[in-house]
């Protein structure tokens, strides 16, 4: 999985009004949870397009002041009408502990079904992935290979070595379903036209 490196400030004031004013000067206040005492660092709202515009999961390296933590982002605050960020939690990662990440699905193959005019409706864009930080994978690889017209790939289908996916076994990740086209050429075909 890939790192992304990040460099932020301590900050002094813990407030609202320093929030306010931090956003004004294109800082983001941010969160270090995890460790043995919370961190409350500035970082640069530039900085964090990579991590938190991204369909990727990412590990993040945080240098607050020279001092150089390994985290996940854990929370991310938006406006509700600008779409700007406000604040992030960050959550500090322990080479000895699985830890639990959203993790985008990434489909392979071709299915029959689909070749046939069926529609693929993906329904989860990311799971939840238990995993060491050294085993969390990049994507979760879906293959869509068997899936017939009807068929889908629910979560219990799924088995990895290195890591288990903590979704409720019962939810569809990916299925066929008949298109329009599809019903309306079974329809033609079952009249005898």
């Amino acid at each position: 999985m890939k790192t992304i490196a990040i460099s932020g400030s301590l900050r002094g004031n813990v407030g609202k009004r320093d929030a306010k004013e931090l956003r004004y000067e294109g800082k983001v206040p941010a969160v270090l949870y995890g460790g043995k005492e919370q961190v409350h660092f500035a970082v640069e709202a530039s900085d964090l397009k990579d991590l938190i515009y991204s369909a990727d999961a990412n590990f993040v390296e945080i240098d607050v002041d020279g001092v150089k933590t390994q985290a996940i982002v854990q929370d991310a605050q938006f406006h509700p009408l600008t779409d700007k960020l406000l604040h992030i939690d960050f959550y500090q990662v322990n080479e000895s502990k699985p830890l639990i990440m959203q993790i985008p699905v990434k489909l392979t193959g071709t299915s029959p079904g689909v070749k046939m005019g069926g529609k693929l409706v993906q329904k989860l864009r990311k799971l939840r992935v238990k995993a060491l930080p050294k085993d969390m994978p990049q994507y979760v690889e879906v293959s869509i290979e068997p899936l017939e017209v009807g068929k889908s790939v629910r979560v219990r289908d799924l088995k990895f070595d290195n890591f288990a996916i903590v979704n409720t076994p019962e939810d569809t990740i990916v299925s066929v379903t008949t298109s329009r086209a599809l019903r309306q050429a079974e329809q033609d075909a079952a009249k005898g036209k």
